[in-house]
Order: structure tokens, then C-alpha cells, then sequence
């Protein structure tokens, strides 16, 4: 039997080519470097706080039970139920002897809107340092 030159030629669509079996990550590392740009533009901008006027909201009146209430008025005086008080030390000491090492206990705490923040704050880590983790805001309905 004789063969043609044409028995041995094999055709483009006959050759099967190998799998390829390698993962292009070429777009995975252009995606993952545009967000890292972006996160590393939008998280200082996330720190830093803006001037924000907050809304006034109504908010239901609860029950008011009989439990100590913490006021502060707009001179920086602090008061526990009327008793002026001439320091938070000797505040956390009335918290204290109120908590009675007892985490649960409740008070209440009125402060003149026209206070420093800074001074709420400190008469706020006070009453926890003393021991009552549950302080209730007490404010104006509208």
C-alpha cells in the first residue's frame, strides 16, 4: 500500500491543543490595587468628624421610678437628688454607696444643655467608676 503526501498532513482543526490550566491574574491585581487606592483615600476621611446640627426628636415618655438623679447645672454644679456636691469624688462616693457593688442599679442624669461636653463626659466616668452602668437621660419632651 502506497501512501499520498496527503494521508500525513494534519489540519489546524484536528490538533488538539493542551488544557490550559493556569488562573490569569492579571484583573484580580488591577481591581485589588484600585481599591486599595480608594480605601487608602476614603479612610482618613472617615476619622475625622464634621460639623453636623443634629435634629430635635420626640421620644415617649417612660415611666419615672423612685431612684437618685444625678443633675448638673449650666455653672458646673453637680447635685445628687438636691444635694449639692462640692466634687465628683465625693459623687462617686455617694454612687458608690448607692450601688452597694450591685453593677444593676439604675440612676438618672440631668445636665443643662449648655454644658461643656467635656465636663459631661467627666462627670459621666465618674458615675460608672462608682459602679452603675445604667444611666437614663432625663430631657424635655417637645
Amino acid at each position: 500500500m502506497q501512501s499520498t503526501s496527503s494521508d500525513f498532513k494534519f489540519s489546524r482543526r484536528n490538533k488538539t491543543r493542551p488544557m490550559l490550566a493556569e488562573i490569569n491574574v492579571t484583573p484580580f491585581v488591577d481591581v485589588a490595587l484600585v481599591l486599595l487606592v480608594i480605601f487608602m483615600i476614603a479612610a482618613p476621611l472617615m476619622q475625622h468628624g464634621m460639623d453636623v446640627q443634629l435634629p430635635q426628636a420626640a421620644a415617649p415618655s417612660v415611666e419615672v421610678r423612685d431612684i437618685p438623679t444625678v443633675s448638673v447645672k449650666n455653672d458646673k454644679k453637680v447635685y445628687w437628688n438636691q444635694e449639692e456636691l462640692l466634687s465628683l469624688t465625693i459623687l462617686a462616693q455617694k454612687v458608690s454607696d448607692y450601688a452597694g457593688g450591685n453593677k444593676e442599679q439604675e440612676i438618672y442624669f440631668r445636665a443643662d444643655k449648655a454644658l461643656d461636653y467635656g465636663f459631661v463626659v467627666d462627670v459621666f466616668a465618674a458615675i460608672r467608676n462608682a459602679g452603675i452602668l445604667n444611666i437614663g437621660m432625663v430631657t424635655e419632651s417637645n
